[in-house]
């Protein structure tokens, strides 16, 4: 059994943003019908925001490099 959450986020998904402020923290809504909600705690949005940063970056570099033929870095 698996002990992850998974989604497939494309560039047509519906994604809402919304500053929890009584909470002091970021609710992102993936979806409309049923969405997925991740809650972000202020701190780590910026973590979260470098995360995917890199993860562009490293997409960018392996698409320019060979079309994305390499095996795919994991990131924690």
């Amino acid at each position: 059994m698996r002990d992850t959450v998974q989604i497939h986020v494309t560039a047509d998904l519906p994604i809402r943003v919304r500053a929890l402020t009584y909470a002091n923290r970021a609710e992102i809504r993936f979806g409309k019908a049923f969405p997925v909600v991740l809650l972000v705690d202020s701190d780590a949005i910026a973590v979260l925001g470098k995360q995917l940063h890199e993860a562009e970056t490293a997409l960018s570099a392996a698409t320019r490099t060979n079309h994305g033929g390499e095996t795919p870095d994991t990131t924690d």
